[in-house]
């Protein structure tokens, strides 16, 4: 038998405690205190932030989850950009609304036939019941319908519509037991290339579809059709926009709208990460002329203006290939007066009268003038009585003048 000294048996004693101590803790019989516990918590999860601080994030998304009443056990899965877009979407998806419409057509009796319209999304801008949407959606339509996200559908009225940047609102009568969300209107003078964008519509009739993307591009000058002005500054993004998304608001990473999604870049019709929206900033200058005046008034240059053809520059040895030709100008109008020089000598066009020897319009409000489409997109901004330089070529010289606008309703352009 081998016998122990009796510091070996204190020892082994201590060790024997020890031991059972530790195992005690580890099935939970025995309790740390609670401030040793708390300090062992803080050490855990991360040494870079100070006792009782919580970082910029964890405030964020503390302040989300409060104002959306969800559960932060729900949303601690996620990362944090999950977190975000289900935030944006948890807050804004019952402000976006489905359109449908019913257009009229004719059959062979010569009788009206209602028949089903286009279909978009619009953003609800007012607590009232007006809706932002694109102009193309609403357009020839006989009746138009704004179905809620609860399902419940109202028929609405078109309030102005504003071809020009593809802008229509609408209204409807909101039921007395709901409570409508607003899509907050933000600012789109400072996008960034690759910031992070969000679209919420309705693509193919799958209401409240989510996408998201960045800004691949700004300022892009689209024209829709042949014959529709040019759009400026356009926002190119990657965010999935599909047929039925067009109205539909495309959201910054705050929630804020900074963009109407209005056309989409595809040869087979579906989307291929190359989708354009209005500006935000072009809306908000429209909607209140829309609201109260149906329509947007425009300045224009009070004068009879020719879009230089290649024939054209042929017949009058030109010497540009491109350009507006002033042919006439209104006899004591403001163009008159600014001193643009007209035409005198008369050619006749097809069922036109062209008058040759004017003064070229190569540039308006700094915005070169090559095609009428571009005179459009220039005076967009502009209102009746602003005044605006332009810049003519005349005898082989270039003249800079300053015009006064006149309504461009008015001259029944």
């Amino acid at each position: 038998m081998k016998l122990y000294t009796r510091s070996q048996v204190v020892i082994f004693s201590v060790l024997s405690g020890l031991i059972v101590v530790l195992i005690a803790l580890g099935l939970g019989i025995i309790a740390l205190p609670r401030a040793l516990r708390d300090k062992t918590a803080a050490t855990k999860e991360g040494e870079t932030e100070a006792p009782g601080r919580e970082s910029t994030l964890a405030l964020r998304q503390s302040a989300k989850t409060q104002a959306l009443n969800l559960n932060a056990a729900e949303l601690q899965p996620f990362t944090e950009n999950e977190r975000e877009n289900i935030a944006i979407y948890d807050q804004l998806n019952d402000a976006v609304v489905n359109i449908t419409t019913e257009t009229v057509t004719f059959d062979w009796f010569l009788e009206p036939v209602p028949q089903e319209g286009d279909a978009g999304s619009g953003s609800i801008i007012d607590t009232r019941g007006y809706v932002l949407t694109n102009n193309h959606v609403i357009k020839n339509a006989y009746k138009v319908y704004v179905n809620l996200a609860g399902g419940t559908q109202i028929e609405g009225t078109v309030v102005g519509t504003d071809p020009e940047n593809d802008l229509a609102v609408i209204k409807f009568i909101p039921p007395k037991d709901i409570d409508l969300k607003t899509v907050p209107f933000g600012d789109s003078s400072n996008l960034k290339v690759g910031q992070k964008v969000l679209a919420i519509g309705n693509p193919f009739g799958y209401d409240r579809t989510l996408t998201v993307g960045i800004v691949s591009g700004l300022g892009r000058p689209i024209q829709a059709s042949r014959n529709s002005p040019i759009i400026r500054d356009m926002i190119q993004t990657d965010a999935s926009i599909n047929p039925g998304n067009s109205g539909g608001p495309l959201l910054d990473a705050t929630g804020k709208m900074i963009g109407i999604n209005s056309i989409i870049s595809s040869p087979s019709g579906g989307s291929v990460g190359v989708g354009f929206a209005v500006p935000v900033n072009t809306a908000k200058r429209v909607v209140a002329e829309l609201i109260e005046h149906g329509k947007v008034r425009r300045g224009w240059i009070d004068a009879n203006i020719v879009q230089i053809f290649p024939a054209l520059v042929r017949y009058a040895k030109l010497p540009v290939q491109s350009g507006l030709l002033v042919s006439r100008t209104k006899k004591g109008g403001q163009a008159e007066k600014a001193g643009i020089r007209q035409g005198a000598d008369a050619v006749r066009y097809g069922s036109s009268v062209i008058y040759l020897g004017g003064d070229i319009i190569t540039t308006v409000d700094g915005i070169k003038t090559e095609s009428l489409a571009d005179l459009y997109s220039a005076l967009e901004d502009n209102k009746p009585g602003e005044k605006v330089e332009i810049e003519v070529l005349r005898g082989g010289k270039t003249v800079k003048l300053m015009v006064v606008l006149t309504d461009r309703e008015e001259l029944n352009l």
